[in-house]
Order: structure tokens, then sequence, then C-alpha cells
């Protein structure tokens, strides 16, 4: 136990002698009128490198599966969620006070703080642990209906979210997103060491902004140096799920609102992982 340990166990990710057996879960209850079969978060150690669209992308894909996907995003202060699928305005509410998530053109179930904003250009200014209140709010507040797989789009770092996250959702795996540069190794470190502290499942890591395809010859040009995954993977015992290029196609349809829309196979490697 820290000497600096103020006894309440939901705002630590520690596992010392201090917890008690009934301390040790701080799981949310779903509301009996929602079901989720799979909690999957998307995850790194900093910004920028991608989480969004990765979370996206593996929504986007499972659901091509013929799985019932959601996403709810817990970035709550930089959600960009809603603009990748082209949703706009609020959200419902139910006859008993539930938020009803807003849902794609293709069925992907969304919930954001965006939704909640009268501009989507809006701040939102609140503190921690309001922040994490918004996060648990959104899973057990919001009716989500017979999802197969929801994935969580994480803020950057091992904050108040990802600890919130981690302790109040039935989290079943985490992808780590990272990308090329030489820094990559502590990022990825961060998370791993974090998962292990919280017994989750790690599965896999995701390289974004690998390298850019010339559309000429077909060269691929690694704009940010050359990958280190393969190291990093080795030295943290992590599987390669998929190394992802700067395409400028997709990033024009993620500002179109069409993301959903995308049709590579960047992803098909995490999604044989999920599958049964």
């Amino acid at each position: 136990m820290s000497e600096n340990c103020t006894h309440d166990c939901s705002s630590c990710g520690e596992n010392c002698s201090s917890r008690t057996q009934e301390q040790t879960s701080f799981l949310e209850p779903l509301n009996p009128a929602s079901s989720v079969k799979k909690v999957i978060g998307v995850v790194s150690g900093k910004g920028g490198v991608g989480k969004s669209l990765v979370t996206s992308l593996m929504a986007v894909k499972m659901n091509s599966k013929g799985c019932r996907t959601a996403i709810l995003d817990a970035d709550i202060t930089g959600p960009s969620i809603p603009k990748g699928f082209g949703v706009t305005g609020g959200i419902g509410l139910t006859d008993d006070k539930l938020m009803v998530p807003a849902v794609s053109s293709t069925g992907i179930q969304i919930m954001s703080a965006n939704l909640l904003l009268d501009n989507e250009d809006d701040p939102v200014i609140w503190r921690g642990p309001v922040i994490a209140g918004a996060v648990k709010q959104f899973w057990n507040e919001t009716l989500w209906k017979d999802i197969d797989y929801m994935f969580v789009d994480m803020p950057p770092g091992t904050g108040d979210v990802p600890l919130t996250v981690f302790q109040s959702l039935p989290v079943d795996g985490i992808i780590i997103v990272t990308s090329p540069q030489e820094l990559v190794s502590m990022i990825v470190g961060k998370a791993v060491i974090m998962a292990k502290k919280m017994d989750i499942p790690i599965l896999g890591i995701v390289e974004n902004m690998s390298y850019l395809e010339c559309p000429d010859c077909g060269k691929k040009i690694a704009v940010f140096g050359e990958s280190h995954i393969e190291e990093v993977a080795a030295e943290y015992g992590l599987d390669i799920l998929a190394r992802i290029p700067i395409d400028p196609k997709t990033a024009q349809m993620v500002d179109q609102g069409s993301i959903e829309f995308v049709q590579e196979n960047w992803l098909d490697k995490a999604a044989e992982k999920l599958l049964p």
C-alpha cells in the first residue's frame, strides 16, 4: 500500500493488500433493458495515433460481418466519432429516461458527448470526476439494443477515464494503437502495464500511419521512419493485428462522414481474433 493511499479503491488501479474481496469489483451494472455481449477498449499511451479511426473501422468491420456493433465514445473532451459517421443532432429518451444512442446509416449505435451539445464545436470543460461519471452514464443509462460488440474509444494516457472504463465496464480485451515513431516502445509499455495491473486481456497492437503507398509505383514510403512494431510486439508478447497506411481517401471519407463505407482489409486479422 502506498504511503499516499486515500483508501478509496475506486480511484486507484493498484492491487494492494488494503483491498478486501468486497472492494475488488466496481463494475457498473448494465440496465436491464440493454444487452451487450462483448466490450473491447481501444487505447494508447499518447494522443494523435488514431484510436478513433481504429475504433470506427473495427465497428464497421464487425458490422460488415453480420455482428451488431456499437461505439461508446469515452473521449469526452475530444469526441470525434459522430463526425466520422456523419451523425448529427441530439439523442432520444425512453419513457424510463434512458438515453437512446444515435444510429448510423448501416445500423451502428453511437453514444458520444458531442451528441449532447447544442453545437458540436462547444468545448466540454469538465473536471475528471464529472467526465468519469459521464462514461458510466453512457454505459448504464443508455439503451443498448442487442449489441454483439461494443468498442470503447478511450482518451489517451492512463488517467481517470481509462481507469473508470477498466473498473466499471466488463472489458473483454483491449486493442493498443500506436504509430511508427521511436518512442513507440514507451507508449505501448504504458498501456500494457496498465492493462496487466487491471487484469485486462490485450488482444494485440495496431500500427497506424504505418506507411504511405505511392499512387504511381506502389512503393511503401515510411513517412515517420522505419517501423519498430516487430521489436515492440516481441518485447511485450503482443500480436500484431494490423498495419494501417496513411490513406488520403480514407481521411477524406472520415471528413465527409462516410467512414462506414471504407472498404479495406487492414483489420481483417483483428476481426478474426474477435469472432468465435
